[in-house]
C-alpha cells in the first residue's frame, strides 16, 4: 500500500518528523523495555501494556506507564516509588537498545533531498535528551532545526512552534502511528505514515479510512 504524495517534496515549507521508527529503527526496542519495566507486576498485565503501547505511539512513557498502574493494575492513586522505578528500568533498556539500532532505510537519501532553506523538526514521544543523543549519535541531528521530546506532549511541541511562527509556509509530519496523525490533523498538515517499522497493526484500515498517503520507507517520499 504506497500513494504519492500529492504535491512534490518542493512544494513544502517545513517538515516535522516523528523519531522512533521513522529516522532510527528504535520501536522493538521501547516495545522490549516496556515488557521487560512491567514483567515484574505478571505477564498478564505485561500483555496488556503492550497492547496499549502498539495501539498508541507517540504517547509519552510517562502517560503510559500512569495508565499501567491506574487503569491495568487498578491502583486508586499512582504508586510513585514503583511509577518511577519502572521508568527508570524502561529507560536504562532503552538507552542500551538506542546505541546499537539502525537509521531507518531512505532517511539521509530523503534529509539530503529536501528544499533548500526549509525547515526541519523532530517532534517525538521519546525523552528530549534521549532522542537528542541518539540522533548525534546516528549524524541525523545536523539535519534538524530542532529536536523536541517529551516530557511535553507532541501536541503541545507543535503548538509551540506554530506560535512561535517556525512552521512557516506548506506543511508535511511525516510519523508512524495514529497520534502523529491527530497532531498533524490539528494544524493542518499535509501527512505521510511511514509503515515500515510501523507496530501500529490497524495502520492499513486507519490510512484507508483518513486517505493517507503512505510509504514503508522515506525515500519513497522522493518523487520530484
Amino acid at each position: 500500500m504506497m500513494q504519492r504524495l500529492s504535491q512534490p517534496i518542493s512544494a513544502y515549507d517545513t517538515f516535522v518528523f516523528d523519531c522512533d521508527g521513522v529516522l532510527i529503527d528504535s520501536n522493538r526496542i521501547k516495545t522490549d523495555a516496556f515488557y521487560a519495566a512491567a514483567l515484574p507486576y505478571g505477564e498478564a498485565a505485561a500483555q496488556k501494556l503492550l497492547s496499549y503501547h502498539k495501539a498508541n505511539g507517540g504517547i509519552s512513557r510517562q502517560e503510559k506507564f500512569r495508565l499501567f498502574f491506574l487503569e491495568i493494575l487498578g491502583h486508586a492513586q499512582l504508586p510513585e516509588e514503583d511509577y518511577q522505578q519502572a521508568l527508570n528500568a524502561y529507560a536504562e533498556q532503552v538507552r542500551d537498545g538506542l546505541a546499537n539500532c539502525a537509521v531507518a532505510p531512505g532517511v539521509v537519501e530523503l534529509l539530503r533531498s529536501l528544499p533548500e532553506g526549509s525547515k526541519r523538526f523532530v517532534v517525538s514521544g521519546g525523552a528530549e535528551a534521549e532522542v537528542r543523543w541518539v540522533l548525534e549519535l546516528k549524524g541525523l541531528a545536523g539535519f534538524f532545526h530542532g529536536i523536541y521530546g517529551n516530557p511535553v506532549d507532541k501536541l503541545e511541541l507543535v503548538r509551540r512552534l506554530d506560535v512561535a511562527g517556525e512552521l512557516p509556509g506548506k506543511r508535511l509530519f511525516v510519523g508512524d502511528a495514529r497520534y502523529d496523525h491527530v497532531v498533524a490533523s490539528q494544524f493542518g498538515m499535509d501527512f505521510v505514515f511511514v509503515s515500515g517499522f510501523s507496530e501500529f497493526k490497524d495502520w492499513p484500515a486507519y490510512c484507508r479510512e483518513n486517505q493517507l498517503q503512505v510509504v514503508q520507507w522515506l525515500d519513497q517520499i522522493i518523487i520530484d
